[in-house]
């Protein structure tokens, strides 16, 4: 480490961080990432500067001082990555005591000042109150939302994610220096073996095995790939531990550059995360500031250096091979395999491909040792996952568990329970839940208590996929949750095979047909013969996986699809087209929506009630609007 002369180890940066930390008065942590700060947080980050001023307190927002200088002892007001709980934002904590406020507006920072700061009281409105218990929260882990997780990936995303030093008083780069200085190529990838660490950008491959083939690809050049490319909706796990922890992130590449012998990473991030950029960016250059990026690392002949990539946001270049065309510049179109990238990949070169939460979990193993790793989760999927939790649920935001939990626990007790239409938990509304985006698939109320990881998943016909969790409640239609992402994946295929740019096209139109009544017993046969078509026969992960979502609602909700294609019923009253729309008996005859029909589709006289002729109606829902007595029904 040469670059920073005033530190010569890493042990050197730890001991300036402590004694500059540690006469501090207070720390007040403000979760900063995308979705806080969408809610207001770098306005609660400049309210707490501008009142404690006021107050008279010494501040400070970055942590970096030259040695030789004077420890800080004011309070530091710093920012995080996000730290999960999304809906709760913005959320502050303040150490030492703890004390964890939700929901934070700019307009409650002056009282959080004078009555937290100065007078010592708790402001039990922004305290987080468990709708179990009815108890009010004072600290982080009393609430069930985070009591339940065990952290290893998001553990340090609430750091500050831009203090390099803070990264490394957390034993950060110590993993990279172990593997530089103390083992041999072959010796990293036997610790990622028998860690069982697998790939979380949805295959789950075996990590160590991966690095293991692109080592014995003899080549004088190789390169690390970081696949950011993460386009599942809903999905933000990457993002999130990219505008968190990205020093994990460079550390992990680093690590994978010394097991396979490759000198340069890039990091494929979408452009659509510009904070998740912007913070990767700063965590290059202030790594190669301070000797830990470039030539010559550690005093040994180990080099290695990373350049940040946006990507043009196409979901098809998530796929290695996709990726690896729309970082030489060509359109992102999938190759056939073989060859592997681990043979020829970018450039032609042996390439290792792995994605964020995958490369963020492995500076812990080699910290901590492969025993250590496998401790956590399952004896066939160890570790943790993270999953963007969604949908009808009562807590939403960005979990992390070990490999096994089950969907109870996520649903139930980490997500506090499905929610009605109305947002309320009722505990009697499951219906589904939907996990790994559209290459995923559904699983039903019998699944509750089936661990989830990534070879049960498999049999029940889903998949981890990157980690998207979408739970449904009792008025959610099957059917339509099998177009919506039929639709994202038609729009998303590259069309560079026949399989997936026609299959996904006819698939979306039989859809279509059931949901709009002109379906038929053939449509749902033909349906199902299409997907399985489709799924042997396309490219790539994207036309393989695709049909996924349909095979999977066609296995476990097939009784919604007959409905819809032999009863012409939607059974949730999603699919508009086939409502069947009437008036009943609470119709007065003031005749108003007979006046107002634009297709003159109902008729009766004054004071009796009238008939809609359903031939003739549009389903405009203008009868609904201007009836007083809430006599129309089936809009």
């Amino acid at each position: 480490m040469t670059a920073n002369t005033q530190f010569r180890t890493l042990e050197d940066i730890v001991k300036h961080y402590e004694a500059g930390t540690a006469g501090l008065k207070r720390r007040i942590i403000i979760c900063c990432g995308t979705g806080c700060i969408a809610n207001g947080a770098l306005a609660v980050h400049k309210a707490l500067q501008e009142e404690l001023t006021k107050a008279g307190e010494e501040i400070e927002i970055e942590l970096q001082a030259e040695i030789g200088h004077e420890p800080f002892k004011g309070t530091y007001i710093s920012k995080s990555g996000c730290q999960g709980f999304c809906q709760m934002g913005p959320m502050i904590r303040i150490e030492p005591s703890g004390i964890f406020y939700c929901r934070v507006k700019a307009a409650d920072v002056a009282e959080i000042v004078q009555s937290t700061i100065v007078n010592g009281e708790i402001i039990e409105r922004l305290l987080y109150v468990d709708p179990a218990t009815h108890k009010s929260c004072r600290l982080e882990h009393e609430i069930p939302f985070y009591a339940r997780q065990q952290r290893i990936v998001q553990k340090f995303c609430t750091i500050e994610p831009e203090n390099i030093e803070e990264y490394i008083f957390n034993r950060g780069y110590f993993g990279v220096r172990k593997a530089i200085l103390d083992m041999a190529p072959e010796d990293v990838c036997k610790t990622m073996i028998d860690a069982g660490l697998r790939g979380r950008g949805g295959g789950g491959f075996p990590t160590g095995l991966k690095w293991k083939y692109t080592l014995a690809s003899q080549n004088d050049k190789k390169y690390v790939i970081c696949n950011g490319d993460e386009g599942d909706p809903g999905a933000f796990m990457d993002r999130s531990v990219m505008e968190g922890n990205p020093h994990a992130v460079l550390e992990g590449m680093m690590i994978a550059g010394r097991a396979i012998g490759a000198d340069e990473g890039v990091v494929y991030v979408r452009a659509e995360y510009p904070l998740a950029v912007k913070r990767m960016r700063r965590a290059v250059a202030d790594a190669e500031r301070y000797g830990l990026l470039g030539d010559k690392l550690f005093g040994s002949d180990f080099s290695f250096r990373i350049r940040i990539m946006e990507g043009a946001g196409a979901f098809v270049c998530g796929e290695e091979t996709a990726l690896i065309a729309s970082v030489e510049g060509k359109r992102g179109m999938p190759m056939p395999k073989p060859p592997f990238p681990a043979q020829s990949g970018l450039w032609g070169k042996p390439t290792v491909i792995n994605n964020v939460e995958t490369l963020a979990s492995v500076p812990y193993i080699m910290r901590e040792g492969a025993a250590a790793y496998r401790q956590v989760g399952t004896e066939k999927s160890p570790g943790t996952k993270t999953f963007a939790l969604t949908g009808h649920v009562a807590n939403t935001g960005l979990i992390e568990v070990p490999f096994g939990s089950t969907l109870r626990e996520i649903v139930y007790n980490i997500g506090g329970g499905v929610t009605n239409d109305a947002g309320e938990v009722t505990g009697e509304d499951f219906k589904s839940v939907q996990i790994g985006g559209p290459s995923g698939g559904c699983l039903t109320p019998a699944m509750l208590d089936m661990p989830l990881d990534f070879d049960s998943l498999k049999s029940a016909g889903a998949m981890v996929g990157s980690g998207g969790l979408v739970v449904m409640n009792n008025q959610t239609c099957m059917v339509s949750v099998a177009r919506f992402f039929m639709q994202f994946t038609q729009n998303e295929s590259c069309g560079k095979c026949v399989p997936c740019r026609e299959g996904t096209k006819q698939m979306l139109a039989m859809l279509d047909d059931i949901q709009e009544g002109r379906a038929t017993a053939e449509t749902l046969d033909l349906l199902e013969r299409t997907a399985r078509a489709v799924q042997l026969g396309s490219l790539c992960g994207l036309g393989k996986t695709a049909p996924n979502p349909v095979l999977s609602t066609l296995r476990y909700f097939r009784e919604e699809y007959e409905m819809h294609v032999f009863k012409k019923i939607c059974p949730t009253g999603e699919c508009k087209a086939l409502l069947k729309p009437e008036i009943n008996s609470k119709c007065k005859g003031c005749t108003a929506c007979a006046r107002k029909c634009p297709v003159n589709a109902i008729t009766g006289k004054v004071k009796e009630v009238h008939v809609i002729d359903v031939d003739k109606c549009i389903k405009c829902g203008v009868c609904k609007t201007v009836c007083k007595f809430d006599a129309v029904v089936g809009l």
